[in-house]
């Protein structure tokens, strides 16, 4: 018996290696060979106090080397914290007051997330300019200088409706240094790129701290009231677009960063927790298959390592070979040795546990906290 489950366990990373796509293959990719096209850029933030890193999102912004026009449009999500005096200054510093709209949010509307009301209010401002792209973005995104004109080349070169990036997270303090790789790891094996890509596949998927989208996409839809209440924003806006027959990918980045800081063990707990259970369809019987996973596929292999005998360990030992093998380009990317990937077992217990967290925030009404918002909240 517990060879066979070993076996099973060895068996399934053999097919997440060779058969999912290659999700793990994470690499950032070239940048198109096709000039920048002088088309026009408007940019939508939805900010809900984002003090800490409103400034840099919005001065990154001002200095894009994009040709054409670009205006941003900020959404003051009622904040409390400054963030919309703080965006309004950063932008007089970098030259550029005119390029920045800032409005004042509405009341949240029934049936809607806090998070798509206001980017509903920016992108009816945005739409008045009528650009030729809009950009998506949170308000603790730095873009790197080219960042904007490159989507828009990948865009055109590829003839996209969406193109997102997977930002750089922030890995700094040593709870992010240990679990925010894998957070990129596991996004990546749920939505493999290469399948977002695919027109055929029925993987779609979308990073909402950078999306660059087409006006008449949205429009196709129905615009972004089409997904309204949904929590998991950007996988449902690329999922709406694919399905109406549009064309999207995603990337990865490591000049474009999040500022956002998780200092604790507990931060990273709670991000987790907002939306995984969610991401489940709120399905116990789901969550139970979801832990018997991940036990079967990052337990056992360590576990028959360690007390196992014979063909047991030897394919408890490749098992977690693979496992580190699989592991080891994003660890790249975010600078970390490959030696963390013996360590993964360890974090997708983590990971699993948050999970049952984010089921039992769910079961008792609590929901997820965003912000001073409950969310996820069972009715």
């Amino acid at each position: 018996m517990y060879f066979l489950i070993t076996l099973i366990a060895f068996l399934s990373w053999l097919y997440l290696l060779a058969f999912r796509g290659g999700f793990w293959r994470v690499a950032v990719p070239n940048v198109p060979s096709n000039p920048a096209a002088p088309v026009s850029v408007a940019v939508v933030i939805p900010a809900r106090n984002e003090a800490e890193g409103i400034a840099d999102t919005v001065t990154s912004l001002l200095a894009q080397d994009h040709p054409g026009n670009l205006r941003i449009v900020l959404v003051d999500d009622h904040s409390t914290d400054g963030t919309a005096t703080i965006a309004r200054e950063a932008a007089m510093r970098a030259g550029g007051a005119e390029r920045l709209t800032i409005i004042d949010g509405q009341p949240l509307a029934e049936g809607w997330t806090g998070k798509l009301w206001a980017v509903s209010q920016g992108l009816e401002a945005a739409n008045k300019l009528k650009p030729d792209f809009i950009l998506l973005t949170d308000a603790d995104i730095t873009h790197a200088p080219d960042n904007v004109s490159t989507l828009v080349r990948r865009m055109e070169h590829d003839g996209l409706d969406l193109a997102s990036l997977m930002v750089r997270l922030s890995c700094q303090s040593s709870w992010e240094k240990a679990l925010i790789p894998a957070f990129v790891f596991f996004f990546f094996m749920l939505y493999p790129p290469r399948w977002a890509a695919d027109p055929l596949a029925r993987t779609a998927a979308a990073a909402g701290g950078c999306m660059l989208v087409r006006p008449e996409a949205l429009e196709h839809i129905g615009g972004i009231a089409a997904i309204r209440g949904s929590l998991i924003d950007d996988c449902a806006l690329a999922a709406a677009i694919k399905q109406s027959g549009g064309m999207i990918r995603l990337d990865v980045t490591y000049d474009t960063f999040s500022t956002r800081l998780y200092q604790g063990w507990d931060e990273i707990w709670s991000m987790i927790a907002r939306t995984a259970f969610t991401q489940l369809g709120y399905s116990t019987l789901l969550l139970v298959g979801t832990l018997v996973g991940l036990f079967l596929t990052y337990m056992v292999p360590p576990l028959a390592t360690i007390f196992g005998h014979g063909w047991t360990r030897l394919f408890g030992i490749a098992a977690w070979a693979a496992m580190v093998v699989a592991f080891r380009p994003t660890l790249t990317l975010y600078g970390r040795s490959w030696a963390w990937g013996l360590a993964l077992p360890l974090i997708a217990l983590f990971y699993a546990a948050a999970t049952v967290g984010s089921a039992v925030n769910y079961w008792s009404g609590r929901g997820g906290q965003w912000k001073g918002r409950a969310q996820a909240i069972r009715h």
